[in-house]
């Protein structure tokens, strides 16, 4: 996208932000990308190395083959926690500080927007944190450097230190409903902003795609910031084709210069 675009483009989005009374942040794949996490279904991201038939909650729960290959994963650092939030976050995060932000709703789980700086009580996680790890028997919480910790000791499949159940890590797999409390918080929200923005999503994974549909239903303005096409692109008010980063900082650095 031409610099001088992208800055008109930018220019609209922060009208809207400020005009706006309940912005809601909608977050995928592209954003994490930035800060170096590998995408799951594009060439040469995770499902290239990984069979993701062996990720299906019913598979993990009945084969110890399928946990102790969703542990490789994670002990990898596929989706380590030593990655960083980057420019796209920190711009999220600038709305939070400046009053503009309802809350983040996000398909990642990387727990970046709240490392990032925003509440963890402003974001809604749809499909989970994988910087946790939950016993299916007792409901105990590990933290992903105490499970990695074990992992790098050799543990193939590290259970419950409490109870010997079986630890799963604290995302949604394949065939596993999404957190029901989340889902709906998540939808109401949107259902009730003005501005609903979109940033590196596909938009093609349900019922998290529903998202950006119950905004628009609801009369909220849509703006949409990804580097590859959605089913929503016409139904936006600002489309951008270009990286989150970039982007976001742009459209920041202009809500900064209206109010200042």
């Amino acid at each position: 996208m031409a610099e001088q675009n992208l800055d008109i483009l930018a220019d609209r989005v922060a009208e809207l932000i400020i005009g706006a009374k309940k912005i809601v942040v909608f977050s995928g794949a592209g954003i994490s990308t930035e800060s170096g996490i590998p995408d799951f279904r594009s060439p040469g991201g995770i499902w290239s190395r990984f069979d993701p038939d062996d990720f299906t909650y019913q598979k993990f729960v009945a084969d110890p083959e399928a946990r102790r290959k969703q542990w490789q994963m994670i002990g990898e650092g596929h989706l380590t926690h030593l990655a960083e939030p980057n420019p796209a976050h920190y711009a999220i995060t600038e709305l939070y500080k400046l009053g503009r932000l309802d809350c983040v709703i996000t398909q990642n789980v990387d727990n970046l927007h709240c490392k990032a700086g925003v509440p963890a009580e402003m974001v809604f996680e749809l499909h989970g944190n994988l910087q946790q790890a939950i016993c299916l028997s007792c409901g105990k919480l590990y933290p992903f450097e105490r499970i990695k910790s074990r992992l790098d000791g050799g543990e193939e499949i590290p259970d419950c230190e409490e109870c010997h159940g079986m630890l799963k890590p604290n995302a949604v797999l394949f065939g596993e409903p999404l957190p029901r409390d989340v889902l709906e918080e998540a939808s109401h929200r949107s259902s009730n902003c003005d501005l609903f923005i979109v940033i590196g999503s596909t938009l093609v994974v349900y019922p998290a795609a529903y998202m950006p549909i119950y905004a628009h239903q609801a009369g909220a303005k849509l703006v949409i910031i990804n580097l590859s096409p959605t089913p929503m692109d016409m139904e936006a008010s600002v489309l951008i084709t270009a990286k989150a980063g970039e982007a976001m900082s742009k459209i920041v650095d202009k809500v900064k210069e209206k109010i200042g």
